[in-house]
């Protein structure tokens, strides 16, 4: 079942996923498409009840305010604009509209169904993938994350055999982080699972890069290759999985908006990939993705798991990577992880890591001067990871984590507790 669609059309609002959000928990899916989006293409999206166009701080791109192509008002489509004046405004005009003044025009207006919900969305995207895929084989990159362990059921279900899923230590993974994808995909969900350590060859290309865009870059085409190399090791491989989710795609930079980062299943794809891609997340929030795990039946503690970036503890050992801070991040992280568990916290929490910088400061350890390098813990909660808060964690329990910390960890002598919301800072330091 095909759900009904109100499309957002980008004219330079910051606000234009949670408007999509805002539609869609009123039980009608939602879409944000360019502000260039031709007629053609506009009435090819399936569904399509109405149009919203809206308008924000980012209208003027290189020194002119845009507007939609002319053929979008006749296309056939109720429309709304807010916060925007546009050339032709024969259509329903609003400033940020009330939940009263939505409702009235996604139902009374458009008159959309209220069909969007998880099990219409995993039924159709498992007749999608059949459509796409056919008989042919699918490569995946499994990391046991959230979003690729989400891809790997939709897929299961839609295709079943045909998925092959590799998961690559990339030497950046958590501690006990590929034991544990091995133990619960390959042992306890029998996935046709691949593994391929390929640590010495990822530190080996990211030795001495600083330039934290540079290093995602590195690493999502590193990862491509790793990929290329072990599909032809099989046969009809053909098609690349990924668990690219909306917040990946807006933070990567649209026609109006700045790149914030790129992730490394966005912006990093090498131009000359040798696979289509299967995308059957892009379009949902994380919390979307989590209820889409629940509907197809994924265990609790998966899909409420920890989020853990693509690039791993690359973004987290600050600057060029070094052995020693990548294992300081790695045992402090295993450190507050544990002590977090203890606490209640990690059901609480939704995403809490620590990160170690490439500069060093004086302190003192067993009655001698050192000069080492320090811990900073962030702790954030969110629900579509657009934005973000800090957690309020008991002073015992921060104390108990640095005492371990400087107690248990090599070449450390400071523990810090990063309290910037998002925004001004993002969630990940780089």
């Amino acid at each position: 079942m095909k759900q009904d669609m109100i499309v957002i059309l980008d004219l330079g609002s910051s606000e234009n996923t949670a408007l999509a959000r805002e539609i869609r928990a009123l039980g009608v899916y939602s879409e944000i498409y360019p502000h260039d989006i031709t007629k053609e293409e506009l009435q090819k999206l399936p569904n399509v009840k109405g149009v919203i166009l809206f308008g924000g701080e980012h209208r003027n791109v290189d020194g002119k305010d845009i507007d939609v192509l002319p053929e979008i008002y006749d296309a056939g489509y109720s429309v709304m604009a807010i916060d925007h004046a546009p050339a032709l405004c024969e259509m329903k005009l609003a400033s940020m509209p009330t939940e009263e003044q939505l409702r009235g025009f996604v139902f009374d207006t458009c008159k959309a169904d209220t069909n969007w919900n998880m099990k219409n969305f995993v039924a159709d995207q498992i007749e999608l993938i059949k459509e796409q895929v056919g008989d042919r084989k699918v490569l995946l990159a499994l990391s046991g994350g959230v979003d690729s362990s989400v891809v790997a059921a939709l897929l299961i279900k839609a295709i079943g055999k045909q998925l092959v899923c590799v998961h690559v230590n990339h030497g950046l993974m958590r501690k006990g982080e590929s034991e544990s994808v091995i133990e619960v995909f390959k042992n306890q969900m029998d996935a046709n699972l691949v593994y391929v350590d390929a640590s010495e060859r990822f530190l080996g290309k990211l030795a001495g890069v600083e330039d934290p865009e540079q290093k995602r870059k590195i690493i999502g085409a590193e990862f491509i290759r790793v990929f290329e190399e072990e599909a032809r090791k099989l046969s009809g491989i053909d098609f690349l999985a990924q668990g690219t989710i909306y917040p990946d795609i807006v933070e990567s930079g649209t026609k109006t908006a700045k790149v914030v980062k790129s992730h490394h299943n966005v912006g990093g794809l090498p131009e000359d990939l040798a696979f289509e891609l299967v995308e059957p997340l892009r379009q949902l929030f994380k919390d979307e993705v989590r209820a889409c795990g629940v509907e197809l039946g994924l265990p609790y503690d998966m899909v409420y798991r920890q989020p853990f970036p693509g690039p791993g503890l690359g973004v987290r050992c600050l600057g060029a990577i070094t052995r020693d801070r990548l294992e300081a991040v790695r045992e402090s992280d295993a450190i507050l992880r544990e002590e977090f568990a203890k606490a209640g916290l990690d059901k609480k929490v939704w995403q809490y890591f620590t990160i170690v910088p490439d500069f060093k400061s004086v302190g003192v350890k067993n009655n001698a001067r050192s000069f080492e390098y320090p811990v900073i813990i962030r702790a954030v909660n969110t629900i579509d990871a657009m934005t973000a808060t800090i957690e309020d964690i008991d002073w015992p329990i921060l104390h108990k984590i640095t005492d371990r910390i400087l107690a248990e960890v090599e070449g450390v002598n400071r523990v810090c507790y990063d309290m910037t919301p998002k925004p001004c800072g993002t969630i990940e330091w780089e």
